[in-house]
């Protein structure tokens, strides 16, 4: 009898690679079979195998190893708290009456998705520098208006994240490095400006923002002092939150923190209640502090030579971006920004939908947000999905990141520490990009929120910032 005869007459035990519908087939008919989820490096993609291979020199691999170890170092001795609130043109560096910061890489107003130039439009009626929509769109287009991304003023910017002179912003500082980020204040849900909502009802909420709210918060962080929000965001993991759509915990521990000072304040009771009460009715208020934590929490990293890092995600409606530590603050790296899968409000519909839009993922590009979705499975009521899948989402990014958190940890996987710091070498090596949980906003200017969901940054912009570094260290 021959070998192969001899061969199919034995009981199979098989090891599939790749395809897991040849395991399931398998495991169907009772054949004994394990599954390895295997897939080919860079996806298959020659030019980027070649580009990994090239980094992974053992020498220069050695010198990435070595930074990237630092920039987890100060990635994790971050210490971030809020020192107090002030206006974004006295404050913000770089603010003029005509500037206007953004969400995402650098965009032109002609580029602009719906929901960011409804913003925008909004933002120069409520700072006077125009005096209805339809003369705001004359100036947005005429050139005398400057446009600049957050993150290039220390800033970041939930959704379309526009932040005008007159604006009231949280100022936090990262007390071991001592570099500053900066946020607007959280309006809500639904039709906002971050949204793109830019009617009465929204120039009216910003004008009592501004007028009222700012300065009871104001006062009440004059009284209080510092707030430490490292340790307000380790707590909130404990307890069901994960710091980008889930916020209930946060924004409830950040209500208890204020509260004393706001009720001590010089300032009249109604101003106070009505403070109290905005604050209590938002469970997004604490949005605005744990994306400038995050935000001064990674600026560090920049310029950590041979660095791989991703220190910048953000995206504004029609391109995704990142910056990548070891090439510096002004290098994006930009692709088109996809469209956000998940849960959709009544009446709506997919082709309503924007594009991927806002500075919030820095939450993911710190270790939390999407990253930590194995500590909030409740937020797959809000995004969609099933409770299992957000405990797969945590896992899979620890095999994308240099380390895990020491401060901000997961119960439900024994308390071990948040996945933290994208390699750029891992996310070309293993297919697997970087998980984010986010808000939809609708495609037209001036409608507002639709829906929220998961998405992730494009393949290319990590395929450009590989090539980028190869130009750059190998020589």
């Amino acid at each position: 009898m021959s070998k192969l005869n001899t061969l199919f007459q034995k009981d199979l035990h098989v090891v599939n690679f790749g395809i897991e519908s040849f395991y399931k087939d398998l495991k169907i008919q009772n054949i004994p079979a394990i599954h390895i989820d295997w897939k080919p490096i860079a996806g298959g993609d020659k030019e980027a195998a070649v580009n990994l291979r090239k980094l992974k020199n053992p020498e220069l691999y050695s010198k990435i190893q070595e930074a990237n170890k630092e920039a987890l170092r100060r990635i994790l001795a971050a210490q971030p708290v809020i020192i107090g609130l002030g206006i974004a043109g006295e404050v913000i560096p770089g603010m003029t009456k005509e500037t206007i910061l953004h969400a995402g890489p650098p965009i032109t107003w002609e580029r602009m998705c719906g929901p960011q130039k409804g913003a925008v439009l909004g933002g120069l009626v409520y700072e006077g520098l125009a005096a209805d929509i339809e003369e705001a769109g004359q100036l947005a287009a005429s050139g005398k208006i400057t446009f600049a991304p957050c993150n290039m003023h220390n800033g970041v910017g939930p959704m379309a994240g526009v932040v005008t002179y007159s604006m009231p912003v949280w100022i936090l500082e990262n007390k071991t490095f001592g570099n500053r980020a900066y946020c607007t204040i959280n309006e809500g849900l639904g039709k906002v400006l971050r949204f793109g909502a830019f009617d009465e009802e929204v120039l009216t909420r910003l004008r009592w923002i501004e007028k009222d709210l700012y300065p009871v918060l104001k006062a009440a962080m004059e009284i209080k002092g510092e707030i430490d929000i490292k340790t307000m965001i380790a707590q909130l993991l404990q307890m069901g939150d994960e710091g980008h759509n889930r916020n209930k915990a946060g924004t409830s521990l950040l209500f208890r923190e204020l509260t004393p000072a706001i009720l001590e304040a010089d300032l009249s009771n109604e101003k106070k209640i009505a403070a109290l009460n905005f604050i209590n009715s938002n469970d997004h208020t604490f949005l605005n502090i744990s994306m400038p934590a995050c935000k001064c929490t990674m600026d560090p990293v920049f310029d950590i030579e041979y660095c791989t890092v991703a220190a910048t995600m953000c995206r504004n409606g029609t391109d995704f971006g990142i910056r990548i530590a070891g090439l510096g603050k002004d290098v994006w790296f930009t692709a088109p920004a996809e469209r956000v899968e998940g849960l959709l409000f009544p009446g709506f519909r997919e082709e309503d939908e924007a594009y991927d839009l806002g500075d919030s993922c820095i939450t993911e590009t710190a270790g939390i947000g999407g990253f930590c979705m194995a500590a909030a499975p409740a937020i797959v009521q809000f995004v969609g999905g099933q409770v299992s899948d957000a405990k797969n989402y945590t896992m899979e990014m620890y095999e994308i990141t240099i380390g895990e958190g020491t401060a901000y940890k997961i119960p439900g996987l024994d308390f071990r520490g948040a996945p933290t710091g994208i390699d750029l070498l891992k996310v070309i090596e293993t297919g697997i990009r970087p998980i984010i949980n986010t808000g939809i906003a609708h495609k037209e200017a001036g409608v507002g929120q639709v829906g929220a969901g998961l998405v992730h940054p494009p393949e290319a912009c990590f395929k450009k910032a590989l090539a980028a570094c190869v130009d750059k260290w190998s020589k």
